[in-house]
């Protein structure tokens, strides 16, 4: 039984990450139409299997949602990869608590790290985007993604040394 219970609690757990969701989905898409569509159809998902969700962080849970979500579209072709205009104030790093890799990232022009971000394979786009701008951890990136952690921090380094790569101009891969 779907009661206004389970909308509140829904509301509650999974609302507050719509921003995290589309951020994930806008750099897998590539696209802000196609995020937004998938971000739709993961919210809509969630919503259907909320009875399922047995508590915990509700943002690891919708981003795996998320993720599914992006790649489904993607494999069975509904997804445009178009180069849509990109919102830099959407998208600004916002991290208070600065890493060197933070800070790095904000010492290169924005349009530059835009454009190296967007050129990354999107296994190490992915999980850049879920730690650098998401905030989330190795554990909470390897569920979302369903990796094992081992897998992400290496996906991690070499993401960030081809990143690196990319800005300082050293090579394209």
């Amino acid at each position: 039984m779907a009661g206004p219970d389970k909308f509140d609690r829904f509301e509650d757990a999974i609302l507050p990450h719509l921003d995290a969701a589309y951020n994930l989905a806008r750099w897998l898409m590539r696209d802000d139409h196609e995020a937004q569509d998938a971000v739709q159809d993961a919210y809509l998902r969630a919503l259907r299997f909320f009875s399922g969700f047995r508590g915990g962080d509700g943002r690891v849970w919708l981003l795996s949602i998320v993720r599914n979500t992006c790649f489904s579209r993607m494999r069975s072709g509904r997804a445009r990869q178009g180069d849509s205009e990109f919102d830099e104030q959407m998208h600004a790093i916002d991290n208070s608590a600065a890493n060197p890799e933070t800070l790095l990232l904000r010492s290169q022009d924005e349009a530059s790290l835009r454009r190296a971000l967007e050129s990354l394979p999107t296994e190490f786009r992915e999980v850049i985007v879920m730690r650098e701008l998401e905030g989330l951890s190795y554990k909470e990136i390897a569920d979302v993604a369903e990796l094992p952690i081992g897998t992400v921090m290496s996906r991690l380094a070499r993401a960030r040394k081809r990143l690196a790569q990319l800005l300082t101009g050293e090579g394209s891969g």
